[in-house]
């Protein structure tokens, strides 16, 4: 006997109700198999149709883009009334792109009200021409020798043009604040947007009595140019304050401070001071994992790396942006193939440092692709190898201080809130 075909039952939305539990459980169970088969038909009948119509299957590529939190990320709108330009979770970028946007608008109006213009004195030019071959030929003449009537076409009457531009009942698209412009950060913080030292000078501390010696001594590996110096509390010892450090820190060429905070003997919090006046920006730090325990690492030379600032799009991600591009030298070298990112991603700042190589692509790999998904011209057969160096560690911004840290009344520029929203964030 022929096996019979499964088919999903007419009542199959309804609840199944049985007094007998085995009767329910073979009914889901074939429910569940037809649904199966139905929907491995249906993918074999679209895989069909794809093949004679390759534009089907790019065509449901593009409309089924999975919904990311990332996608799904909101936006202020800055209305001007705002005072504290660091908390407002504005695009940047996309405002620089609207001003320019909206400046080429201006100037398309600007040129076609100058065309329209163009061709009205055009023809009240000619109705002057016309006007000489009428009738009336006295009047035309006095008209011709009195210059006060005589029209002037390079000159506009100001009532020629009964319908002026009106401005727009929305919002123009140039209304974006400009302080939130990287030009205005800078005149905000001028010593953080100065140009940077071309080898810049780091010392690194960590809290009063930490056991973070080998974690301290990996992050001089991290910041070329850096020295760690140890901050004990002994008895007999002064202890000295993050104000006292800053200052002796200025006084002897160094640009900036980083303090390991320590918790239950783990690294749990990394302030860096811009000196010698701020500000001081204060991170909490998870997942720290020397380079020692990353399976395959290698080990980093003292060649300058390259940095890599990616996800910083808010005017407080690029002034965090600009922080950590003060603690590298601008000119990295480039026989060393080193590199650190800094990569940002719902406001978690991951820090990562690799080794590349290029090598020739091989045959069970695919091409380089850009964000379209199509490969990228010219290095189709050109590969790049990775191989992480350490340490690796995930940063959070808390706080930044518009000074440097004291014992009591400090003034804050910017600290973080509990966010109800999961789709709105800082940086």
């Amino acid at each position: 006997m022929g096996s019979s075909k499964i088919k999903i039952s007419s009542k199959s939305a309804l609840p199944f109700r049985s007094n007998n539990k085995e009767k329910r459980k073979d009914f889901h169970l074939k429910q569940k198999l037809a649904r199966a088969a139905l929907k491995r038909e249906q993918q074999f009948r679209r895989k069909k149709e794809e093949d004679r119509d390759p534009a089907l299957r790019e065509e449901r590529r593009a409309r089924n883009v999975p919904q990311t939190i990332d996608s799904k990320r909101v936006w202020d709108e800055y209305s001007g009334d705002e005072g504290d330009d660091l908390g407002l979770s504005v695009d940047v970028l996309r405002g620089a792109k609207r001003v320019k946007v909206g400046e080429a608008q201006e100037d398309e109006e600007d040129a076609a009200l100058s065309e329209s213009e163009a061709e009205e004195d055009a023809e009240l030019e000619d109705d002057d021409v016309d006007s000489m071959l009428d009738e009336e030929e006295p009047k035309s003449d006095a008209s011709e020798s009195d210059p006060s009537t005589t029209r002037n076409p390079k000159k506009r009457p100001a009532s020629s043009n009964p319908n002026p531009r009106a401005t727009s009942p929305s919002g123009s698209t140039t209304s974006t604040n400009l302080n939130l412009a990287p030009e205005k950060l800078a005149q905000r913080y001028p010593t953080l947007f100065a140009p940077p030292p071309s080898e810049p000078k780091v010392l690194i501390t960590t809290s009063i009595n930490s056991t973070l010696h080998k974690e301290a001594e990996l992050l001089t590996t991290l910041f070329p140019g850096s020295h760690y110096v140890p901050r004990s509390s002994h008895r007999y010892s002064h202890k000295y304050s993050i104000c006292e450090i800053s200052r002796f820190a200025s006084s002897r060429g160094f640009h900036s401070l980083v303090i390991l905070m320590e918790d239950q003997k783990r690294p749990s919090g990394l302030d860096i001071v811009h000196l010698p006046s701020g500000p001081m920006f204060h991170f909490t730090l998870t997942s720290f994992v020397s380079g020692s325990r990353i399976p395959g690492h290698g080990r980093p030379t003292n060649h300058y790396p390259e940095l890599i600032l990616n996800g910083f799009r808010t005017p407080l991600g690029l002034l965090t942006a600009h922080l950590f591009k003060t603690l590298f030298p601008a000119h990295p070298e480039l026989q060393g193939r080193q590199v650190v990112t800094l990569h940002n991603q719902r406001d978690y700042i991951f820090l990562r440092r690799h080794r590349y190589v290029f090598r020739e692509k091989r045959a069970s790999e695919k091409s380089v692709v850009d964000a379209a998904g199509k490969a990228v011209k010219g290095v189709e057969d050109i590969r790049a190898g990775l191989q992480e160096l350490g340490p690796s560690f995930t940063l959070k911004l808390r706080r930044v201080d518009a000074g440097v840290q004291r014992a009591s009344g400090q003034v804050w520029e910017w600290r973080s809130r509990s966010e109800k929203a999961r789709t709105r964030f800082q940086m």
